[in-house]
C-alpha cells in the first residue's frame, strides 16, 4: 500500500469527507475557479475600451494585464500561509471578495492610476484561488477520485473564461462600462459570501507520526529513495507544458492571417483552440485516471508537437479542423500534472505545494511569450512555432524520471 493510500485508510473517521462534503468541496472550488478565471479574461474585453477613456498606449495596456496576472502569480504561495492559520474558507472568500472589490473599484476609476491600483487589488484577492480551491478538493477526494475531481475543478476555470466575459460583452452593449464592472464585481462579493457558507470545514491534514506507524514509515523510505525530487520535475513539466502553450497562442493569430484568413476567421481560430482546451481538461482527467499520468503526458504532449508542426502547412479550412484536437492537447496535459500534486507531497504540505505549482506554471506561462516573440523576430513566426513544438518535447524524458515517485495506481 503507498503512503497516500495509508494515509487516507488511517485518517480520522471524522477527517474523512462524507459525500456531502466531497460535494460542497468540489461545487466552492469549481464556482471559484469559474468566477477568478473570467475575472482574469475580462481584462481582454475591457483594453480597447480603456485605451479609449483614458488615452494610453499600448505598453500601458500591457502594464494592466501585468498588474492583474503578475500579482496572482507572485501571492499564491503566501495566501497559502494565510489559509494555514485562518482556515481555506475564510481566506478564500475574502480573496474573492477582494476581486469583486478590485472590479468595483476599475468601475469607479478616474484615471490611468487609479485603474492600476484597482487591478493590483483585483489580482492580490485572485491570488487565494488557484492553491486553496485545489488544496479544498484534494483534501476532499483522494487517487484516482482526486484526479477526476481536480479535472472538473480545472475544466469549469474555461467555462468562467468563457463566460464572464461574453456576460460583459452583452452588458456592454446595453450599458456603458462603469456599471457593467459594477456589476461584475458584485457579484464577486456575492460569491465570496457564499463561498464562506457553503465551503465545507475540513480538517486539516496531519503528518503520519513514522514510528507509530512502521508499514507506513517503510513505504515513505521505499518512496523518497526514487521519487524525492518528484514534486520539482513535476513543477519543470508544468512550467515547460504552460510556456508551450502561450507560446503556440502567441503565433497561433499570425499563422491563421498568413493563410489569407481575416481577422474574423482569427478570433474563430482561438475560439476553436479554447473549445478544444476546455474539453480537454476534462477529458484527460478521466483518460489519466484510467491509463496513468506518465502514459497521458506523453500521449498529450507528443500529439500537441505533431498537431502544431502539420499545423504549418495546412491550408486555412483544413487548419481550422485540425485547431480543437490541438486545443484538447495544449490544455488536456495540465489537468493530469495538478491531479499529480496531492501524491508527490505529505498531505498537510499540499496547500502550499500548490502555491508553489501555480505560481511556477502561471508565472512560465507569463514570460514565454516574450522569450519566444524574441525567438519570432529574429528567426520568423514558422520557424519559432517549430521551436516552441519541439520544446514541448521536453517533458518526455521528464515525464520517465517522474514515474518511480508516483504511486503505483497513478503511474
Amino acid at each position: 500500500m503507498t503512503l497516500a493510500a495509508k494515509a487516507e485508510t488511517d485518517r480520522p473517521v471524522d477527517a474523512v469527507a462524507s459525500k456531502a462534503e466531497e460535494r460542497r468541496a468540489v461545487g466552492v472550488a469549481c464556482g471559484a475557479h469559474a468566477l477568478h478565471d473570467g475575472y482574469t479574461d475580462l481584462i481582454y474585453v475591457m483594453l480597447p475600451i480603456w485605451q479609449a477613456e483614458f488615452g494610453i498606449g499600448y505598453a500601458a495596456l500591457g502594464l494592466l494585464r501585468t498588474c492583474y496576472s503578475g500579482t496572482m502569480a507572485g501571492l499564491q504561495f503566501p495566501s497559502t500561509l494565510l489559509s494555514e492559520r485562518f482556515g481555506v474558507p475564510l481566506v478564500l472568500a475574502v480573496g474573492t471578495a477582494l476581486s469583486g472589490v478590485g472590479y468595483l473599484l476599475a468601475g469607479a476609476s478616474i484615471g490611468f492610476w487609479t485603474l492600476v491600483a484597482a487591478l493590483v487589488i483585483g489580482g492580490i484577492g485572485s491570488s487565494t484561488q488557484h492553491p486553496l480551491a485545489s488544496a479544498l478538493v484534494a483534501r476532499a477526494f483522494s487517487g484516482p477520485r482526486s484526479l477526476k475531481a481536480l479535472g472538473t475543478y480545472n475544466f469549469a476555470g474555461d467555462i468562467g473564461k468563457m463566460s464572464v466575459p461574453a456576460a460583459a460583452a452583452v452588458m456592454l452593449v446595453l450599458i456603458p462600462w462603469q456599471p457593467t464592472l459594477a456589476i461584475l464585481g458584485a457579484a464577486g462579493i456575492a460569491v465570496a459570501a457564499a463561498i464562506y457558507m457553503l465551503a465545507p470545514r475540513l480538517a486539516a491534514e496531519q503528518a503520519i507520526p513514522a514510528a507509530a506507524k512502521p508499514d507506513v514509515a517503510i513505504d515513505l523510505v521505499a518512496r523518497s529513495a526514487t521519487g524525492r525530487n518528484g514534486f520539482p520535475v513535476l513543477l519543470s513539466i508544468g512550467m515547460i507544458d504552460s510556456a508551450t502553450r502561450m507560446g503556440f497562442l502567441i503565433f497561433l493569430p499570425f499563422v491563421v492571417l498568413s493563410k489569407g484568413a481575416s481577422l474574423p476567421t482569427v478570433g474563430l481560430a482561438l475560439t476553436l483552440v479554447f473549445a478544444g482546451g476546455a474539453a480537454g481538461k476534462l477529458v484527460c482527467a478521466f483518460v489519466g485516471a484510467r491509463i496513468g499520468v506518465i502514459a497521458t503526458v506523453c500521449l498529450t504532449e507528443g500529439l500537441t508537437t505533431l498537431g502544431i508542426v502539420a499545423l504549418l502547412p495546412l491550408p486555412l479550412e483544413a487548419a481550422m479542423v485540425l485547431l480543437p484536437a490541438i486545443g484538447v492537447m495544449l490544455n488536456g496535459t495540465s489537468s493530469v500534472l495538478y491531479g499529480s500534486v496531492p501524491e508527490l507531497v505529505e498531505p498537510q504540505k499540499r496547500a502550499r505545494a500548490f502555491g508553489v505549482f501555480y505560481t511556477g506554471t502561471i508565472g512560465a506561462g507569463a514570460v514565454a511569450p516574450a522569450l519566444y516573440g524574441l525567438v519570432g523576430d529574429a528567426l520568423g513566426v514558422p520557424t519559432a512555432l517549430a521551436i516552441v513544438a519541439a520544446f514541448g518535447l521536453v517533458t518526455l524524458p521528464l515525464a520517465l524520471v517522474l514515474r518511480p515517485a508516483l504511486p503505483e495506481a497513478s503511474r
